[in-house]
This record gives C-alpha cells, structure tokens and sequence, in this order.
C-alpha cells in the first residue's frame, strides 16, 4: 500500500498541481491522505478542491485555516486588539477581507458544507499493525504551536500527552521535519504552499506500507510562484501584497 500525505495547500492549484505530477512520476499511490489548510489563502480554492475530490481513496482533514473559513473564526490580529493598538487595522482588514473571499467562494462553488464537516484527524490502523495519527497542528488540535524542527522535548510531553499512536504525522509549520520521540514517531509533511524553507518548495510524504513494515519518503517539489503571482493579481485577491511578499524570489524568510 502506497500512499501520498500532503498538508498545508492553502488554495494554491499550481503547487498542488505540481506535487500531483511528482507523485505520478513516483508511480502514483494507491490513497491521498491531505491534514488540512485546503483553501485559504491563495487564489484558487475552489480549483484546489475539484482536484482534491478527484483523487483515489482520498482522506482529508480540517486546518486551522479550514475552520476560519467554515466557522466563521479569525486569527490575530483580533478587533479587541485593533482597538488597543491602530497599526494593527490594516491587518485586520486585509485578514477579514481574505477569510471572507475565500469563503466567498467555496460557497458559490459548492463546497461550503463539505468544508465545514471535516474532521479533525484521521486514526486507523496501518497493514504492519502501526497506528497512525494524521492531524493538522498536534493531537486534538487544528492549531496552535503545532509540531516541527524547533518542538523541544518538553513541548512534546506536552503536546503529545494523551497520544497513543505510533505514527504521527503533522502539518501546520510549513517545514518538513522527523524525529522519534518516547516511542512515537513524528512526521511534519511541510506544506505544498507557501513553505517556510529557503527554497520555497513544495514538500510532501510517500509512505509505503507493507504487511511487516512501513516506509518514508520526503519529497520536494519546486513549482511556478510566478504563475500564482499572476492568479493573484488576476483575481484581485485581497490578500495578494502579504502572498506576493512572500513568494517572490527576494522575499525575506
């Protein structure tokens, strides 16, 4: 058994598009298990599910992000916040503006109940006899610190309190990471978008399973930023200065 883990697209079909092809020169997989933050905040969010609702055998949970749209939640800065402290408007409203175009238009596409009723893990067991965890942030939670390369150890006992599997995998932080820790071992996808690494590209996780063992494979994946830059501006994203900043080549990481 084959399969691919992905996290973290954030409404970006052409990096999705990418790591779908990477995956196919693989050999392609047999299931798609996707830990959330489908939609906000790129571009394309609706195109990022059609292609989604497309895949073999997929599995997905909600992210953070996820949740904003669905339910209506918003990250900092918060109004309160705002009111302390001016500079932060500008923020706030270009957050709101985003959250609720995102939200826009996953509704006019159809896809607002579907979003809204992912769960937020998956939990089974693997061909091997492993448990696996998939969850966006940390057991139990969507967000939050999360799980990646700086998680002290301390952090983990808190973290990972009432886990029970053995196989954990995360995404969240937007950096590939892996590392065992009191007999769990932990795996951060990274992020098919808008990832933290110097390069800026796409990562993702093979795992190939098999009757007496598992196996991981990290991948990374370069991919057009100029052409979601041209989405962007295309589509008047409200969002487009902060995402533009960010997948430019001088960008400051």
């Amino acid at each position: 058994m084959k399969i691919a883990l992905l996290s973290d697209i954030h409404g970006n079909s052409v990096a999705l598009d990418a790591v779908l092809r990477d995956i196919s020169s693989q050999g392609g997989v047999d299931a798609y298990w996707v830990l959330g933050d489908l939609v906000a905040l790129g571009p394309d969010p609706v195109g990022v599910l059609e292609r989604l609702s497309k895949l073999p055998n997929g599995r997905f949970i909600r992210g953070n992000t996820d949740r904003y749209v669905s339910f209506c939640d918003r990250p900092a800065p918060t109004l309160e916040e705002a009111k302390t402290d001016p500079k932060l408007i500008p923020s706030l409203v270009e957050v709101a503006n985003t959250f609720a175009w995102t939200q826009g238009m996953i509704t006019a596409g159809g896809w607002f109940g579907w979003l809204r009723d992912l769960p937020l893990e998956v939990s089974l067991t693997l061909p091997d006899g492993t448990s696996f965890l998939g969850v966006h942030a940390s057991p139990g939670r969507d967000d939050g610190p999360g799980i990646g390369p700086g998680t002290t150890d301390a952090e983990l006992k808190t973290l990972l309190a009432n886990c029970a599997s053995t196989l954990v995998c995360v995404g969240h932080t937007h950096s590939p990471s892996e590392r065992h820790w009191n007999g769990i071992h932990i795996v951060g996808l990274g992020s098919v978008s808008l990832s933290v690494t110097e390069d800026k590209a796409s990562s993702y996780v093979l795992l190939n399973v098999t009757k007496e063992q598992y196996h991981l494979q990290h991948r990374k994946v370069a991919y057009d930023r100029s052409a979601v830059i041209d989405q962007l501006v295309a589509v008047n994203h409200p969002g487009r200065s902060f995402l533009i900043k960010h997948l430019s080549d001088n960008a400051i990481q």
